[in-house]
């Protein structure tokens, strides 16, 4: 961490990254909630397929725009390393979405919002206290390893 606050390159590199995360969380949560609140999909699922769509986007905006110097590397392999740190991050996230919520449900009462308001809410929160814990996790084994010839 102290790499990153003391070399202006590193600083650089994380607000890209930040950039690219921030897009992926859109694209998260926009599914997401099109998913669970338009197509009726169970929570869950649905962020498993926001999750998929999130990572593919990231993938392409690391390799392409935080990380250029590392298309040096084959893109296969680079692609499987990136899904194995995205698939441990899943395994980070599957228990937060599926056991937050219910938690955040019983730690924020319903507000007197109607039951959709307050499960659109409790959902949003689920997912975002997921999304921060595996975008630290992301990061750094990705700056560490996907990326690591740079």
């Amino acid at each position: 961490m102290t790499a990153i606050l003391k070399n202006p390159a590193e600083r650089t590199r994380f607000l890209k990254f930040a950039v690219v995360g921030a897009i992926g969380a859109l694209i998260d949560f926009g599914i997401m909630n099109l998913l669970v609140n338009v197509v009726h999909a169970p929570f869950v699922l649905a962020g498993t397929i926001s999750f998929i769509c999130a990572v593919s986007s990231n993938f392409t905006w690391n390799r392409f725009w935080t990380y250029p110097e590392s298309r040096s590397k084959p893109l296969l392999g680079q692609l499987g390393q990136f899904t194995l740190v995205n698939a441990a991050g899943y395994l980070i996230r599957l228990p937060i979405l599926t056991f937050g919520e219910p938690a955040i449900n019983q730690i924020i009462p319903d507000l007197s919002l109607t039951s959709k308001v307050h499960q659109l809410f409790s959902h949003n929160i689920t997912l975002a206290i997921a999304v921060g814990l595996v975008m630290l996790w992301n990061f750094f084994v990705n700056r560490y390893w996907t990326y690591n010839d740079i």
